[in-house]
């Protein structure tokens, strides 16, 4: 093997999927910031200096401040306030490592924050549902994510939302059930009346039951049909 094979051989380029390095100008406050043990001062200074870049990056970096949780909850509230500010400033250049973000968070309080203050309804809820389509109705966890992907899309209205939370009907979290029927009912269309009362025939939970049966539809008349529907039936 000659002498530039070797070199060849020792300078193997990473892999296609390899993240890359963050810049000099980044990687020291990001890591700060994503340190839950540091020093109070030091991690909003690099907040700071984070959010004064601008940058897709900076966002990216930012976002990990909401993997944690610090005494006191004033001081927890006030940075991670900060750290939205930060990211929202970058307007929708930081939008894709939002929505990674969220495919992989415990909680999606603050990064659902920032998708709907930065992007248009139609571009949100396209978000939310591309968000809900990743998760089945099986056994998880945490289902955190999942509540608060429903509960979002509860605020706002649409065929294709109505058929996306109508699936969670039947997921096998109660807290998921529960909170699919209130956007379910959010939506305000007739046409969940039959998947309802599907979900009453085998639902065990008191409060789904309740929630089902004393939920109603407006404008309800000889033409359209309210979830009395399913009392009558049950």
């Amino acid at each position: 093997m000659g002498i530039f094979d070797f070199l060849k051989k020792g300078s193997t380029p990473p892999p296609a999927n390899a993240k890359p390095q963050l810049s000099k100008k980044v990687a020291g406050p990001a890591k700060t910031v994503a340190d839950k043990r540091a020093q109070t001062y030091d991690r909003a200074e690099a907040i700071r200096i984070l959010a004064d870049l601008k940058t897709a990056e900076a966002a990216e970096a930012l976002l990990k401040r909401f993997n944690f949780s610090i005494d006191p909850s004033i001081t927890d509230q006030e940075e991670k306030e900060s750290a939205f500010l930060g990211i929202v400033a970058c307007g929708t250049d930081a939008v894709p490592a939002v929505v990674a973000f969220c495919e992989r968070a415990e909680v999606l309080t603050w990064p659902l924050r920032v998708l709907r203050e930065v992007l248009d309804d139609a571009e949100y809820k396209a978000e939310l549902l591309a968000l809900a389509e990743g998760y089945d109705t099986e056994y998880s966890r945490n289902v955190e994510p999942k509540l608060q992907v429903i509960g979002a899309l509860g605020e706002l209205k649409g065929e294709d939302i109505r058929q996306t939370v109508e699936r969670f009907l039947t997921d096998t979290n109660e807290n998921v059930r529960f909170t699919a029927v209130q956007s379910t009912f959010a939506q305000e269309d007739e046409a969940s009346i039959e998947a309802l009362v599907t979900l009453l025939e085998q639902e065990e939970s008191i409060r789904i039951k309740n929630t089902v049966c004393g939920g109603s539809y407006p404008r309800a008349g000889k033409s359209r049909r309210s979830s009395s529907s399913a009392q009558r039936k049950h």
